[in-house]
Formats: C-alpha cells, structure tokens, sequence
C-alpha cells in the first residue's frame, strides 16, 4: 500500500510517500480502504518529535480516517452491525496516512446519512476529544455558557456546533477579525479577536460579570490564569493542549473561593473501552445532529496524500504547512 511516514523528526518535507505492506485486522478489527485522512495537531507534532507514539501503534501519523471495510473480524463486525462494503470512519492510535488502515471495530462509527467519506474522515478525533472533555469531563450542559480557546480550530469548530445544538452559550477567542466572523458562521454567539481584545474583561462583559461555566483550553500556560478570572462559580476548566507551555502560575484562592475544577486529559494513549464508550455516546446523540444538518463539515482544504513520487514529499508536507501557519478555519484532510 501508499503510506506517508516520518522520514526522520523535522518539518514537514520529513513526511515521505512510501511502500509499506499491507496491514492485517486481528481479533476486534477491521482494515479500511481510506478514502480520506484527517490531519490534526497531534500529527504535527508528532512529526516533530514531540509526541511519542504508544506502545503496539502504528509508527505512520494520522488518528482518524473514512473509507470502505474489505475485511475483518467477521463476530466484531456483525455484533456492532457492520458488514464488508459499508462505509465508516474511525479514530486510531496512528496509522491514518495510508491507503489501508486497520481499526478497532468499537471505534469505528458509520458514515453519517448525507455525509461524504471525505467529510467524515473529519469526525472521529475532534468528535471523541470534544465529546469526553466538553460534555463528559468538563459537564456542560444546556443554558450553561462555554468559552473555546481557539473556536477556529478544527476542535473549536466542533465545540461549537455541538455545544449550539445541546442547548449552551458559546463563547470563542481567534485571532483574527475573519477568524472570529467564521466562529459566528458556525454558531458561536460571541467571538472576541485575542489579538486586539483582552478576553477576560470581555468575556466579564459578555455574561454580566458571571463568567462562563465551561473553559475548553488549547493553549495552558499564563492562560490558566486568565481563565480562572473569568470563571463563573462552580467552573470547569479542561486543558486538553499546550501550546502555550505546560507551566501556568495562578490565584488558587480564587479556584477555592469559586468552587473550580481544573482538570485535562489526552485521548491518544486511553484504553479501547475508554474510547468504545465515546463511540457509543456519538453515535445515539450527536450522529443525528450531523444527519439532520443541525451539525456540519468544516472543511478548510485538502490535499492528495499520494501526490508525489515514491520516496519524496507527499501532499501531507502541504497539508501540515498549512496547519503550522494557522491560516486554516476547520479541518484539513489528506485523500487517496
């Protein structure tokens, strides 16, 4: 099969357009004729070497893809009511840039009705993290109000729409004042521009002084405390990426004083079950709201995995050029 793997750590003209053998579905798995590749932040740094694979995962990049099953556990397949032909799209421990991808069956979910493989190669990581750390972790729930750091990401376009469709406020920072029209666009009903905007006093002004319920937090660092200001009582802050550095000094009286949780979490290394579980949740209440048109695709741009020769750049070096500029609004995908 085409695969794209990381030549050596480096910037994106490491990702290589390579040969590898076909993968094998083992007990509880079913191998995937990819259509698309999701491309995510995670992906970048690992390329970067700064995100270690897990034990027993594919050394290939890529944590989600959409395409056709060819084979599998034939039980596993039956018992979660799919069959060879069907179209799914999965989340992985790696191995998404590739032609052929083995996955979990329990973390495998339909292509949503109306939903091209293309677009929901774009489901399963925002989905699942936004999923467990906004409504599960983090407790969100309707009439309650959310602020998403970076609301035009392409975990800050999901927060959006399904936090909107559950019944919450949302708040977003972006970075630009086109950034913030596109937040607004997909529902968010206040975008503040960090760059020229101090969020914590708008985010005051916003909710009355009350502060928002819900922080979803991308960047960590000197924006922990920051956020705390503008918490309301009894806030959950979760801490899901740390692009601004892994050290934050904060006011802890004000964490007692408001009754906060600060908490995070990583989805990558958690166990099968963990993961099967979110799986279950998407599906009996957020696949109705991508079928219904409630929720949308949030496709920036994509770009041909297989664009390239044998042993030189792919169109995976494009496509994380892109994402380290942050000029993108929504996802990036890799098709083959």
């Amino acid at each position: 099969m085409k695969a794209i793997e990381i030549e050596s750590f480096g910037a994106p003209e490491v990702l290589r357009l390579v040969e590898r053998p076909d993968p094998v579905a083992g007990a509880g798995e079913l191998l995937i004729r990819v259509v698309a590749s999701g491309v995510n932040r995670p992906d970048v740094l690992q390329r970067t070497g700064n995100y270690p694979v897990p034990p027993g995962a594919s050394d290939l990049p890529g944590l989600e893809v959409a395409g056709v099953i060819v084979s599998g556990d034939a039980q596993a397949m039956t018992e979660a009511g799919f069959a060879v032909g069907d179209h799914v799209c999965a989340l992985v421990a790696g191995g998404g840039y590739a032609a052929l991808c083995v996955a979990p069956v329990a973390q495998c979910l339909p292509v949503p009705k109306g939903w091209s493989d293309v677009e929901a190669a774009t489901l399963p990581e925002t989905f699942f993290t936004v999923w467990s750390n906004v409504f599960e972790r983090g407790r969100l729930q309707k009439g309650e109000t959310l602020l998403v750091q970076g609301g035009s990401s392409g975990i800050g376009v999901t927060a959006i729409q399904i936090a909107k469709a559950m019944g919450a406020t949302v708040i977003v920072t972006a970075g630009s004042d086109d950034k913030c029209a596109a937040c607004v666009a997909f529902g968010a009903d206040h975008a503040i521009n960090y760059k020229t905007s101090d969020f914590v006093a708008e985010v005051k002004r916003l909710t009355d002084g009350n502060g928002v319920d819900v922080v979803l937090d991308m960047v960590a660092g000197s924006y922990v405390a920051r956020e705390i200001e503008c918490m309301a009582e009894d806030g959950r802050l979760v801490i899901i990426g740390v692009q601004g550095g892994v050290k934050a000094e904060f006011n802890a009286g004000m964490v007692l004083r408001k009754r906060l949780v600060v908490t995070g979490s990583t989805l990558r290394p958690r166990p099968l079950a963990f993961k099967a579980a979110i799986a279950k949740a998407l599906r009996e209440k957020v696949w109705p709201l991508l079928e219904n048109g409630a929720v949308k695709h949030s496709i920036h741009s994509t770009f041909a995995a297989d664009n390239g020769v044998q042993g030189g750049p792919s169109g995976a070096a494009q496509a994380h050029t892109l994402m380290e500029s942050n000029q993108h609004i929504g996802k990036i995908v890799l098709t083959w």
